[in-house]
């Protein structure tokens, strides 16, 4: 129940990618028949990767090693490009860390960045984006939907603002690709954001998006791989696994998705039948993988660490998971006190989840629930 921090690769792609360990490991830069070999597969993998999001042209996707450093070639490459037209940046109050560490690092360097509230559900609204634009804007980035909530981002309408406005337009693509149909064109996208290991993918590789015309400034100098935007020898088993699970996503994303909204909400109507038990994001417009609760009274450490004795793996936005002693960043941004806030509980569908498994879940978090809050004293002072 923790495919929101890690997945399995499936099966076809680990048999895809093992080939290019041991017997199929040229470089894609060398001339002999092995270097060609990993320069038709990096090529495929392309292909298929820019597929998966609409891409008109597969030389748009630059293969990175995870989404973290393909938020950071976004929005420094694109900040450093286009600082002689402005300083400004906007973005969401619910971005991932990856995004919002790296935009207070800009803050230090001479630019401003406007966080845009959610409301209660972590929602955004365009017309805030809209409003909060100047004629120093340079750069909007908002997630597609926060893999923490699942809520679901109204992408389109806000690429709508930023293309009006031609004002260049980062998404964070990691918690919805290979979950919900994305389509760059359609979104007016410029940038965006993937991970391999979030569609089914090996952990250590990432993609970026970067609509052709649109310049940055690259980070990562080298040998000029990947068109220039980041050297380094390219990653072909990772490259080869995430083209793989593009190309699955693309056959089977549609009858997964609605498999796992089945299970999502089975989760979801069961455990709001306790007493203090409050789904966070919005109900429908959220991922299929997604039933992220706060229950009153008790923190979510404890209930993962219950979890896991009985064998149940899941994620809470509070100090566990954080490794901070602040709660979530986003549970804050959408209103909830801190005691509220410490009270989360993610659980993440993925393709290897059964109704076996949600059954489980569905007996053993009321039941860890009862027993914690027994234990607790705002509980008993209610």
């Amino acid at each position: 129940m923790d495919y929101g921090s890690a997945s399995p690769v499936e099966k076809r792609v680990l048999e895809a990618m093992m080939p290019f360990f041991d017997t199929d490991v040229g470089n894609a830069s060398s001339l002999h028949s092995s270097g060609r070999k990993a320069k038709r597969e990096l090529e495929n993998a392309r292909a298929s990767v820019a597929k998966l999001i609409g891409a008109p042209n597969p030389k748009s996707i630059i293969f990175t090693s995870c989404a973290t450093e393909s938020n950071n070639l976004a929005l420094r490459g694109a900040a450093m490009r286009y600082k002689d037209k402005g300083n400004h940046i906007i973005t969401t109050s619910i971005e991932h860390m990856s995004v919002m560490n790296t935009l207070k690092d800009l803050e230090r360097n001479g630019f401003e960045v406007t966080y845009i509230p959610v409301d209660k559900d972590g929602l955004v609204s365009p017309q805030q984006v809209k409003n909060a634009i100047t004629e120093k804007t340079i750069l909007i980035s908002v997630m597609y939907a926060n893999g923490e909530i699942g809520t679901i981002q109204p992408i389109s309408e806000i690429g709508e603002v930023a293309s009006e406005k031609k004002i260049v337009f980062h998404v964070d693509g990691t918690a919805a690709c290979g979950k919900i149909p994305v389509d760059v064109e359609k979104d007016h996208i410029d940038f965006l954001t993937l991970s391999s290991n979030d569609i089914g993918g090996a952990k250590g590789t990432g993609a970026l998006y970067i609509k052709q015309g649109i310049r940055v400034i690259p980070f990562m100098l080298g040998g000029g791989q990947e068109f220039g935007m980041r050297s380094g020898s390219e990653n072909i088993p990772g490259i080869v696994a995430m083209g793989k699970a593009a190309e699955i996503a693309i056959k089977e994303m549609t009858d997964e998705s609605l498999r796992l909204v089945r299970l999502r909400d089975r989760i979801i109507d069961n455990l709001l039948k306790t007493e203090y038990t409050y789904l966070t994001g919005h109900r429908t417009k959220r991922l299929p993988n997604n039933a992220s609760f706060r229950f009153s009274f008790i923190e979510g450490e404890s209930i993962i660490l219950q979890l896991n004795d009985l064998g149940i793996t899941a994620s809470t936005g509070s100090a566990c998971s954080t490794k901070t002693l602040q709660p979530s960043h986003v549970l804050i941004a959408m209103g909830l006190r801190h005691e509220e806030a410490h009270g989360s509980l993610l659980l993440t569908l993925g393709r290897a989840s059964t109704q076996e498994d949600v059954d489980h879940v569905i007996e053993s978090v009321p039941m860890i629930v009862s027993k914690l809050r027994e234990l607790s004293p705002l509980y008993s002072r209610k």
